[in-house]
């Protein structure tokens, strides 16, 4: 049985992530600034929440789908078998873990 869409059609890599959430937040702020004040010029509080409601869908559109520019940075993960030849690092013993007394 073949799935119609796989992992990697709905991966966005870290630094992807970011910048979608940098814009989510530059939109929306934008246009509530932008419906705050087209409502308040004209006095109209409907105006106002049309302008912001169609901001979010606009923010919802440009952010949310898995866009080609939130991935250009992909990760390499490495194979099991190279993960054989790399050990996971152990913390070291140097540091000390008793705490400092605190003087009077």
């Amino acid at each position: 049985m073949t799935s119609i869409c796989s992992f990697e059609d709905f991966y966005m890599d870290w630094q992807g992530q970011s910048l979608a959430e940098k814009l989510m937040q530059i939109m929306l702020l934008g246009f509530a600034v932008i419906a705050f004040g087209t409502g308040y010029l004209t006095a109209s509080f409907q105006t106002m929440i049309l302008i912001y409601a169609v901001g979010v869908v606009l923010t919802t559109l440009v952010t949310v789908p898995n866009w080609p520019v939130f991935n250009r940075h992909p990760l390499k993960w490495l194979d099991p078998s190279e993960v054989e030849k790399h050990p996971k690092p152990q913390p070291s013993s140097n540091v000390n873990s008793k705490k400092k007394p605190i003087k009077k």
